[in-house]
């Protein structure tokens, strides 16, 4: 029986930096599965293929190897795949410390949670009836401040007349969402990175964007859509439709859950 250490099968040069490559590699993968996949299973057959991959390397069998390789492959591939929101998350911050950032700002105001509420249902009701394209982000414990470096600073109170003001047609800022920390308006024209998810519909840019933004937060968007006029909001990678008669519930619902993670 042969063995990769044996005389002649490989220079002791060679066996060293190959076993620390192989190592480094499935701790590298180690480390991305505990911050994306964070699942036992996914765990069990990473270390299933790490033994495997190394017993047939320990035994200079390219078979087993080439085998083992491909397994490894397509199981990283298809893990990965199946978490593509957390992995697009992690990549947003790869280093960030368990649980989510909490955003730090100079002045956090006490706000009337209700009457904010209430301006942005009119808003959105208002937005609705007019078919008015619109998608507002409402900033929750992930910090979007890096985010909104691409849209243009406004630092104005939650009104529902400024809101429908912004996503008029043809004023400067309505395209883009506008991004809401408590009850004021931090920016607007913010241009989110879209998600790459496959939808059995059809989804305009909005919706693809608002569902971007809310696979790498825990930020609450809603949607009005310009063709139709109908009402979504996006929750963690996610996009659910409401009717106006039951917006400001819905919307209440997922703002206190995201505010129940904190």
């Amino acid at each position: 029986m042969k063995f990769i250490w044996d005389e002649g099968v490989m220079p002791i040069g060679s066996l060293i930096l190959s076993f620390v490559i192989i190592v480094l590699i499935f701790a590298s993968l180690c480390f991305l599965y505990a911050k994306v996949i964070k699942r036992k299973v996914a765990f069990v057959m990473l270390g299933i293929n790490f033994v495997l991959f190394l017993v047939s390397f320990i035994f200079v069998s390219y078979p087993a190897m080439i085998i083992s390789a491909a397994l490894f492959v397509t199981s990283v591939s298809v893990t990965m795949f199946t978490n593509l929101g957390d992995l697009r998350r992690f990549l947003a911050n790869p280093f960030k410390k368990s649980g989510i950032k909490t955003t730090s700002y100079k002045v956090e105001k006490l706000f009337d949670k209700d009457s904010m509420y209430k301006e942005i249902e009119k808003a959105t009701i208002n937005l609705s009836k007019t078919r008015t394209g619109a998608i507002m982000t409402f900033e929750r414990n992930t910090s979007l401040q890096d985010v909104m470096k691409n849209g243009v600073p406004v630092n104005a109170p939650a009104r529902a007349e400024l809101l429908e003001t912004i996503f008029y047609p043809g004023t400067r800022l309505h395209d883009g969402a506008v991004i809401i920390h408590g009850q004021e308006i931090v920016a607007a024209s913010v241009f989110f990175t879209p998600t790459t998810q496959a939808f059995a519909g059809k989804y305009g840019s909005r919706h693809r964007a608002a569902i971007g933004i809310s696979e790498i937060s825990d930020a609450v968007t809603v949607v009005v859509s310009e063709e139709t006029g109908r009402i979504s909001l996006a929750v963690n990678g996610q996009l659910v439709s409401c009717e106006p008669s039951t917006f400001l519930r819905v919307f209440e619902t997922h703002m206190e859950l995201s505010k129940a993670k904190e």
